[in-house]
């Protein structure tokens, strides 16, 4: 087993091999004998953070330890440095290079070029990038600025935000598409230091010619560095957004995937009452939990990344295998949740529908007294409502139980009032949902002047969760009194009904008087608004006489006699 070692290569840490390490440390000293003392240092700077870079991708996001075949294949790209002799007259090498074991093929980057820059060095670096003089570039921007009403502007200003500048020696040769190899980053690093010198020793000629131009590019500079600043400020602040909000629903969608995933240990009874999904127990809770956290959590991740990328541009990255493996986990839940989707949506696709009428036998001058009740064994309280829920009959047999009762008030042209009870329930086909509307039990009766009505249904829980509820549609004639129970509200519904929901307190009697409920007992609200009216005499030593009258009717006197209450009456006076 080989050691291992920590180096620091290009300002980025790595574990290497012992091998590996001599290989490399063999391989720089080389490289750093070939070169003249002319820029060397900068040279070798440039040269070990190509290495690194290869480095980082020889590594991936799987291995941890540089190999020696990583180090052969890094150095059969950066090639040897006898293999190199530095001529001006030497024409640039091709964009490729093979050795025995190794081909490696260089294109170009996308990058903005600073060094040949009027503004940002956008138009610099499309002009390398597709290879064609950024004269004629900047000739069709100008031009396309009018005629695109502006447009171009701001497709300008976001290049400059999202492309990046071509600071490093690597980064500039990348840009022009030559390979980042040891002969060409040595010219390219030469290249500058004979730029630099020119310049110094031509100052005098070309001061007056390079005055214009410097003077721009030092405007053209200043304002990107504000716009870039300004720019980065607003995406930070847009990362700093995502990330919050991102991360709260992220974590949201773990905590209801996880409690789904687990609830599926808990008694099913208590499931019914604290678990609702749109797709009910039909689909195991521990599936609908990791297609939740799939569907949801996948896309909530990435979201997080990008506001941290935001926030923290050095921010590493997850690694393409962790992403293609992310997005196809994805991908294979969305096909999931689709096809389960269809399946349920499907048993849910047809209505059916059982119906049973019955006339009751009171006549229009009859008082209609309605009512629900519950049975005490599943609720101790009539105006309680549950949704569907599995629970045990008093046989200890499961069945399901649910409030979902509704009842509609109608008017009707006949003679005396009737009743039409609908059972309805839902299936994959018309038979299916027949046949489960059939299987509801509900009970209403009519004794003396009442109808009385459950207000709960059950059925076999074989017939699943299938939206099955019960609407009791009441029909009154002109003339009738109805009189509704104060638990009657809690099960109104003005769905299909031909009366306002709220047409009055419920304990009063109402008529049926041209389509309208009009009360007969309702209390007038001015009889709850007392006329008060008090007169307070002082006689003095704490002596007091008041009176008090209320609507005209009471009248209640006090007496206090050295701050004593020695009388306190009533009298009710007559109005006549």
């Amino acid at each position: 087993m080989n050691k291992t070692t920590s180096i620091n290569l290009g300002g980025f840490f790595f574990h290497i091999d012992e091998d590996a390490y001599n290989k490399l440390s063999s391989y720089l000293q080389a490289v750093k004998r070939s070169l003249s003392p002319e820029g060397r240092d900068e040279i070798i700077k440039d040269i070990e953070s190509r290495i690194a870079e290869l480095a980082q991708e020889k590594l991936g996001t799987t291995k941890q330890v540089i190999s020696l075949a990583d180090v052969d294949a890094i150095i059969s790209i950066m090639g040897q440095p006898e293999d190199y002799k530095i001529d001006d007259n030497e024409p640039t090498k091709a964009t490729y290079q093979s050795t025995q074991d190794y081909t490696y093929y260089t294109s170009k980057k996308l990058y903005r070029d600073k060094d040949n820059a009027l503004l940002g060095g956008v138009i610099a670096g499309l002009s390398h990038y597709f290879g064609v003089e950024a004269i004629w570039l900047r000739i069709i921007f100008i031009l396309s600025m009018f005629l695109s009403f502006g447009t171009t502007v701001v497709v300008y200003f976001l290049l400059w935000i999202l492309l990046p500048e071509a600071i490093t020696t690597s980064q500039k040769l990348e840009m022009k598409g030559q390979p980042i190899t040891i002969s060409n980053i040595e010219k390219k690093v030469k290249e500058g230091f004979n730029e630099i010198t020119d310049k110094i020793n031509n100052l005098d000629h070309q001061k007056i010619a390079d005055n214009a131009k410097y003077g721009a590019q030092k405007i053209g500079s200043t304002a990107g560095d504000i716009i870039s600043e300004l720019f980065k400020g607003i995406g930070k602040a847009v990362g700093f957004f995502i990330l919050l909000f991102a991360t709260i629903a992220f974590l949201g969608v773990i905590v209801a995937s996880v409690i789904l995933v687990f609830s599926s240990s808990l008694p099913e009874v208590l499931l019914q009452d604290n678990i609702h999904t749109p797709f009910n127990f039909d689909v195991p809770l521990w599936a609908q939990g990791l297609l939740f956290l799939s569907a949801f959590g996948i896309p909530l991740f990435f979201f997080v990344l990008l506001g941290l990328k935001l926030l923290i541009p050095n921010t590493r990255s997850i690694g393409n295998y962790a992403k293609f493996s992310l997005l196809a986990i994805w991908i294979f839940s969305l096909i999931s949740l689709t096809v389960v989707g269809i399946r349920y949506a499907t048993e849910l696709s047809h209505d059916g529908k059982v119906v049973k009428k019955e006339v009751l036998p009171i006549t229009t001058n009859d008082t209609l007294e309605v009512k629900f009740v519950n049975n005490e064994y599943f609720s101790k309280r009539v105006d309680h409502r549950s949704d569907l829920r599995i629970m045990q009959d008093s046989t200890k047999n499961e069945i399901i139980y649910s409030n979902n009762v509704y009842l509609h008030l109608k008017t009707t042209d006949k003679a005396q009032p009737f009743v039409i009870v609908e059972k309805t329930a839902q299936g994959r086909n018309f038979d299916e949902a027949n046949t489960r509307a059939e299987k509801i039990k509900y009970n209403f009766k009519f004794v003396g002047n009442q109808l009385i009505l459950d207000n709960y249904f059950t059925t076999e829980s074989s017939a699943k969760f299938r939206n099955q509820q019960v609407h009791v549609y009441l029909y009154l004639p002109e003339g009738i009194t109805y009189y509704p129970n104060k638990n009657v509200e809690n099960f109104l519904n003005d769905y299909n009904s031909d009366f306002e929901y709220y047409y009055g307190p419920e304990g009063y009697k109402y008529k049926v008087s041209k389509g309208e409920l009009d009360c007969l007992n309702c209390p007038d609200e001015n009889e709850n608004e007392a006329e008060i009216e008090t007169v307070s005499s002082e006689l003095g030593n704490g002596n007091v006489v008041k009176t008090t009258t209320i609507k005209d009717s009471i009248e209640k006197v006090s007496v206090k006699v050295n701050g004593k209450e020695i009388i306190n009456t009533e009298v009710i006076k007559s109005k006549h």
